[in-house]
Formats: C-alpha cells, structure tokens, sequence
C-alpha cells in the first residue's frame, strides 16, 4: 500500500487508488473541493513535497495552465498510486466556507486522459 504524508499529519497507509482529495479528507484533513473533484476550481490544489507522480490528467493540465498556476497539483486528477507527501493549499477552515464543497466520487473526472508532467 502506497504511504501519504499530509504536512502537519501522520504518515498513513491508503488503498492503492485512492484519489489524492478523498485520502487527504479522510484523513481528517478539512480539503476544499468546491466543484466537487471535477478539476474546475482548483481548490482542492496540494504543493508535492517529495515523490510528485509524473503523469496528469488533460483537465488538470489545462486547469493549471488556464489560472498560470506552477507548483502545484491538484489533488482530485490523481490516485495514490506511490508514497506521496504534500501540503495541503486550501482548507475549509481558513475560507470561512460552510464545507468543503460536493464530495468527489471514488473515480477521476472527467474520464482521464494522461499526460506526462513537462519540467
């Protein structure tokens, strides 16, 4: 099983996977994830610490490029699929938000079409 290591937490196990937003908020960790995992908000945006995977989705690609967002990644385009260790951008807490936004769905959408992350 794949290792996460949430800044601020305790390294954890997750089922091999898993989406990155869906550990983290199971972890205990107040994510936002305004549009509900659909990569068109970009709050459920981690900074990789180490071990940032080398693959994403198109949507992700085009999101971050939409909003010129570098150095991060957005947590609900990819699946715990190695050890991992991130920091958390956007927490429900620090927005005065109500929640977190609709939780996303055990799958990746829109239906993913990877792509290698360019340096």
């Amino acid at each position: 099983m794949p290792t996460l290591d949430v800044e601020g937490l305790s390294t954890l196990e997750v089922e091999e996977g898993t989406r990155l937003v869906l550990a983290i908020e199971d972890a205990g960790v107040d994510i936002m994830h305004a549009c509900g995992g659909n990569a068109r908000c970009t709050t459920c945006r981690v900074e990789f610490l180490e071990d940032e995977p080398e693959r994403m989705t198109v949507a992700e690609r085009d999101k971050l490029a939409e909003r010129q967002l570098s150095g991060i990644r957005l947590s609900c385009q990819m699946q715990c699929l190695q050890n991992m260790k991130v920091r958390v951008i956007h927490l429900v807490s620090d927005t005065g938000r109500a929640d977190p936004g609709p939780r996303p769905t055990s799958e990746i959408t829109p239906l993913p079409e990877w792509v290698e992350v360019s340096s």
